[in-house]
Order: structure tokens, then C-alpha cells, then sequence
């Protein structure tokens, strides 16, 4: 078996590595691979839980600056490019617009209405794709409606999120969609300065701790990673959460009838597969983790999908199982640079989910239509969720 990475984009989007990784939690935990070139730093993968925790955790040793190297060409400042103080106050600037409260109005004002709308499109056909109807179009509508973005304009964005996030292997696509998102939003921005409206928009514009408020290089920096981030990575675990449960009769069973256990099949889901693997650093200095050197400068990608499958911290931790007692785990990373986003991410989860089992009684996959699969080596889900349910 190799530790090669997959060598053409249609290969990083088809990969299945969790037998790759699996070889080396045992073997040698530390992945190490070739520079990609004469002048590009060593290469490593961490792949156990520890280990994982103890890089995330230890900013100051390694830090996040690399994801300005690879992604300031497409998102601008950015806030995971930050560490220490300017991290933190940075983060203090931004965060207080995910508080709880605001959190409890958008379920309510926006992300329930915007699910039944779109289960409104389907429910009397009696058979649906969850990708393409429901998964794909959900979060980037509510993450625009929390933003301030007409909901009219959410698949132009959702396009310009992909060509910004693959900005790394087509730069004039990800450097024009960048500029395009900046264009689109600049007027926005200006509107909500003379007459803010409560949206997110509004807060981020005026939001001010100790005389300082955002620029406009982090403001659209911050934007350019929210709309990319809160499409995608939701998109794609609400994709995994569905494939989980819809290939565990039992467990769909028990969650329909019992709503309660909708978080431990979402936090489960995130634990064993998350919608996004890795995580990128570069190390200050020459250290080691698990006993292999890392030298300054080398690239140190933490492969949470990877710790997240740790036999040393979860039992048989390739199944999928409702019945798990609930561990924390790093779908949404540790230490400073945990995710933001995170609460609106379950929240929207939650509530997507919910909609979704109520709507659709007797949900199950269509036996005619291809076997669904989950696939990707960076990020993960299902591609289509061809389903059946009873009209109503």
C-alpha cells in the first residue's frame, strides 16, 4: 500500500483513504512524504488522535499562517492565517455574531423556512436526489440569509465559493471568483454602514472591541471564508448524516420516532465522517511528534479524519453507530482556532434534519437508482441520495 497522494483532481474527489490512514495510525503515524518541489518544505501527515490534539493545540510551534500562503491569493486576510493576539482579537471582532441568541432568532426567522421551502418542491413527487434538491442548495441559502445576501443570488455564490475554494489548482478561476464575490458585496457593505439592517452584515461592519473595528481587507477576507466554509462543510455532513441513516434501518427508526437522538446521529456522523479531513500548519521550529523530526518550515497537515477513527480512542471506530457513547472528536478542530462556526452548523443540521424526517415519511434509498457512495480525500460526501418516500 502507498502513502503516494492522489495525483489528478478527479482522483483527490474519488479517493477512499481510510485504509491508508488505518496502516499508518499502526505503522508510522507521521506520514511523511516527498517536497512537491525544489524549494517547497517536507511534507507531513498526522494521523492519531493525540497527536492531532497536541498540533492544534500548540499554535506557537505550529502555526496557522500556512492557510495565508495557500488561500490569501483567493480569500484575502484571513483570520485562519492568524495567531496569538492578533488571532484573538480578531476572533473576538467576528465571534460575537454566532452568540446563542442570535443563533435561536436565525432558526426561527430563517433557516426552518428556508428547509420547508425547499421540501415544499418535493414532497408530493413521492421521490427525490437529496444532493441536488435539498443538501446542495440548503446551507449556502441560509448562510446568504444570515449574511445578508438575497436568496435569489445564492447559487451565483455557491459558484463562486467552489472556484474560491479550489482556487489552489485553478488560480485564475479562484483569483476572479474572489474578486467577483468582493464586487458583488462592496455596495452591501456600504448600505449596512449608513442603515445596518440586523443581519450578520451589520454586525460584522459595525463591530468594535476597544476603539478597533474590522477592516475592509478582513471584513471581506472574513466573508470570503464564511460563505465558502458554511456552504460546503454543512452541505456535505448533512449528505454523510442522511447516507448513515438511510443504510441503518434501525437507527433511521429510532430517530424518527425519537427526535432526541438527532444530535448523537449528527455528532456521530461528524466523528466518522466528517465533511472536511485535514487541517494545515507549518512548523516555527525543528520538532517532532510520535518521534519523527519535523523540521522549521515543514508543512504539517493534521488529518482529523484520520483521528477520528483512532482505535486507541473509539471503539470499532469504522462503524457508524447511533449507540456510541459520545466522545468529543475533531470534525470542528481544538484550540484556538476551533471552529466558529460550529454551533450554526449543528443547529442547521438539527433543524435540516428534522424537517426532512417529517416530511418525508417512509424515507429510503431508491432500490432502482445507483448505490450511493461517500468518497474524497480533503472532503467527503456523497455525490447523490437517490431516495423514495410517501407522497403526501
Amino acid at each position: 500500500m502507498s502513502y503516494d497522494l492522489p495525483s489528478s483532481e478527479k482522483a483527490w474527489n474519488e479517493a477512499q483513504p481510510y485504509a491508508m490512514w488505518e496502516r499508518a495510525r499502526s505503522e508510522c503515524p507521521v506520514i511523511q512524504l516527498d517536497p512537491m518541489g525544489p524549494d517547497s518544505p517536507p511534507i507531513h501527515f498526522v494521523t492519531r488522535y493525540d497527536d492531532a490534539v497536541h498540533v492544534l493545540r500548540d499554535w506557537e510551534t505550529f502555526s496557522s499562517s500556512v492557510n495565508t500562503d495557500v488561500m490569501g491569493a483567493y480569500m484575502g486576510e484571513l483570520i485562519l492565517g492568524l495567531n496569538g493576539e492578533e488571532h484573538r482579537q480578531y476572533r473576538s471582532l467576528v465571534a460575537h455574531t454566532f452568540r446563542a441568541s442570535v443563533l435561536e432568532r436565525w432558526d426561527q426567522e430563517l433557516v426552518r423556512p428556508l428547509i420547508n421551502s425547499l421540501l415544499d418542491q418535493i414532497v408530493r413527487i413521492g421521490r427525490a436526489n437529496l444532493v441536488a434538491d435539498i443538501t446542495a442548495q440548503y446551507p449556502v441559502q441560509v448562510i446568504c440569509g444570515i449574511v445578508g445576501v438575497p436568496l435569489d443570488d445564492h447559487m451565483q455564490f455557491a459558484a463562486w465559493a467552489d472556484d474560491i475554494n479550489g482556487g489552489p489548482m485553478h488560480h485564475d478561476r479562484g483569483v476572479a471568483a474572489s474578486q467577483a464575490m468582493r464586487a458583488y458585496l462592496e455596495p452591501l457593505v456600504a448600505a449596512r454602514r449608513v442603515e445596518p439592517t440586523g443581519d450578520l452584515l451589520s454586525e460584522l461592519v459595525l463591530a468594535e472591541i476597544d476603539g478597533e473595528r474590522l477592516s475592509d481587507e478582513r471584513l471581506y477576507g472574513f466573508l470570503r471564508l464564511l460563505l465558502p466554509a458554511g456552504a460546503e462543510t454543512t452541505f456535505r455532513v448533512m449528505g454523510n448524516t442522511l447516507f448513515a441513516l438511510l443504510n441503518d434501518a434501525d437507527a433511521l427508526a429510532a430517530v424518527t420516532a425519537d427526535r432526541d437522538l438527532l444530535p448523537v446521529a449528527i455528532e456521530e456522523t461528524l466523528r466518522w465522517e466528517t465533511s472536511v479531513t485535514m487541517v494545515s500548519r507549518v512548523a516555527t521550529r525543528d520538532t517532532e511528534i510520535a518521534g519523527c523530526p519535523i523540521p522549521s518550515g515543514s508543512s504539517v497537515n493534521v488529518l482529523t479524519g484520520s483521528a477520528d477513527r483512532d482505535a486507541s480512542r473509539f471503539g470499532d471506530p469504522n462503524t457508524w453507530s447511533i449507540d456510541r457513547p459520545q466522545t468529543p472528536h475533531l470534525a470542528f478542530g481544538t484550540g484556538p482556532h476551533q471552529c466558529l462556526g460550529m454551533h450554526l452548523a449543528r443547529l442547521e443540521l438539527r433543524s435540516g434534519l428534522d424537517a426532512i424526517l417529517t416530511r418525508l415519511p417512509n424515507l429510503r434509498l431508491d432500490p432502482d437508482a445507483e448505490v450511493p457512495i461517500i468518497e474524497g480525500f480533503a472532503f467527503r460526501g456523497p455525490n447523490a441520495l437517490p431516495v423514495l418516500f410517501d407522497a403526501s
